[in-house]
């Protein structure tokens, strides 16, 4: 999960900097990385199934709340982690949220779960954000170099038209 991470962070900044010499490689690094974060997701899922864990829907109130905070950093995520098991111990949760989806788990249908289900289901959410801003950057790649070609061919049209003046 470690390595899919950081092959996805390592890939987008690779493309990134490919990008002003040659958009194909730029294009190519940003597929890799949308890949590796594909795996983490499903690395994701996975942790959620093998523990018995839910998968939460993504207007599940705890989650609706994580993405309103806008986190920038673990601790956040941990203070919201804290947050939310608060709203459990003080019933907040069954009093605010009542008309919300519950989640089954063992023991019947809650409004709220543990800090495992939480973050895991929490990741999950920034990398489907991600995967969809991977999917529309690439879009807007691939429509470039169809539109302005690659590096080569940019250098070629310049190097003709000073030839032709």
């Amino acid at each position: 999960m470690v390595q899919a991470a950081r092959s996805g962070v390592q890939n987008i900044a690779e493309g990134s900097q490919s990008s002003g010499t040659s958009k194909k490689t730029e294009l190519k690094l940003t597929n890799v990385a949308r890949a590796s974060l594909e795996e983490l997701r499903l690395d994701y899922e996975d942790f959620l199934r093998q523990r018995g864990l839910p998968l939460l829907p993504p207007d599940y109130p705890a989650l609706v709340r994580f993405k309103a905070r806008r986190c920038a950093t673990v601790e956040e995520v941990r203070v919201w982690v804290e947050d939310e098991q608060g709203r459990t111990r003080t019933g907040r949760d069954r009093q605010e949220d009542a008309g919300a989806p519950s989640v089954l788990v063992r023991g019947g249908r809650v409004p709220s779960v543990g800090s495992s289900t939480l973050v895991a289901n929490a990741v999950l959410s920034l990398l489907n954000l991600c995967c969809h801003l991977l999917d529309r950057q690439m879009a807007a790649q691939a429509q470039a170099f169809e539109t302005e070609g690659g590096f080569t061919e940019r250098l070629y049209r310049i190097r003709s038209q000073k030839r032709r003046r």
